[in-house]
């Protein structure tokens, strides 16, 4: 299993680099691959809390574990920003992290794209405490469960920390920031000019060879409309919505998109995108029913 293999090899890679036995050109290819592993990885925990990777309860909460410590922050935070916000709302108007929600309204450029994770955990930190105090009264046990991911994530980077801090802030620290990013710069380059307020045209999809690297979480549209179909099995079902997406919905290359659209329409606006949006954020702030499964 590609995601089972991906867990293995980022400790291993991790730990070579700790070694310090690497020489230069090694060392730069070891650390590119880490890099890439955890902006992977993150893509694995965003699948396994859509669909859990075991069958078996105690498997899946090791897996938790894992997923927490190699990511930097606890897996269970997807229940409250993403399962239950984000894919509840469809970047609707009461999505919490909606891309046309803040200052700077409804954009799709580098500049909102750099900023959009600042922005969102602005938003997204206050659900998670919410949910947090509803689970504690509602379900304690499960409660101190997910506070001890919060534990091994701490005891993880205090382990790394104390045996080496450069070695933790340059192979540890800055590879969880750069994937944290991408995770909450992902809702950004998927849904940032698309409508929030419609049925189908609310995501945006990459095809090309980035989203074969993510495990296919390009088919963004696909996905929201089958969260928990396997990653491997979303080809078939982007296949069911693509003849109705919206021509500026379907883009074949993730880096084409991001100089073209996001960095050069900054200078030309020829090449920026135009919004499928229709009215401001502020018109029909009302709850949109769920997308029903075709």
């Amino acid at each position: 299993m590609v995601s089972l293999a991906y867990l293995l090899a980022w400790p291993l890679l991790l730990a070579l680099l700790y070694s310090g036995q690497l020489g230069a050109w090694a060392h730069a290819v070891a650390y590119a691959l880490l890099v890439y592993l955890s902006l992977a990885l993150v893509v694995i925990e965003h699948n396994h809390m859509h669909l859990r990777i075991w069958r078996q309860r105690g498997l899946n909460r090791v897996t938790d574990t894992v997923l927490s410590m190699f990511t930097g922050h606890a897996s269970h935070v997807f229940h409250a920003t993403h399962n239950a916000n984000h894919h509840r709302y469809h970047h609707g108007p009461l999505d919490a992290a909606r891309t046309y929600r803040f200052s700077f309204g409804d954009t799709n450029h580098l500049a909102g794209y750099l900023l959009h994770p600042a922005q969102a955990l602005s938003v997204l930190w206050p659900l998670i405490h919410q949910w947090h105090a509803r689970l504690k009264a509602r379900a304690p046990a499960v409660h101190r469960y997910y506070q001890r991911q919060w534990l091994w994530v701490l005891g993880f980077h205090g382990v790394l920390a104390t045996l080496d801090p450069v070695a933790w802030g340059l192979y540890v620290l800055v590879p969880q920031l750069l994937a944290l990013h991408w995770l909450l710069g992902a809702n950004y380059l998927q849904h940032a000019h698309a409508d929030g307020r419609s049925r189908l045209q609310f995501a945006r999809n990459f095809t090309g060879g980035v989203n074969r690297l993510f495990f296919n979480i390009g088919y963004h549209t696909a996905h929201h409309l089958h969260p928990r179909v396997h990653w491997s099995e979303l080809p078939k079902y982007h296949l069911l919505y693509a003849q109705r997406l919206h021509a500026s919905l379907i883009e074949a290359s993730l880096l084409r998109y991001f100089w073209v659209t996001l960095t050069l329409g900054m200078v030309w606006p020829g090449m920026a995108s135009r919004t499928l949006m229709t009215s401001t954020d502020k018109e029909g702030e009302q709850a949109r029913p769920s997308l029903p499964t075709p």
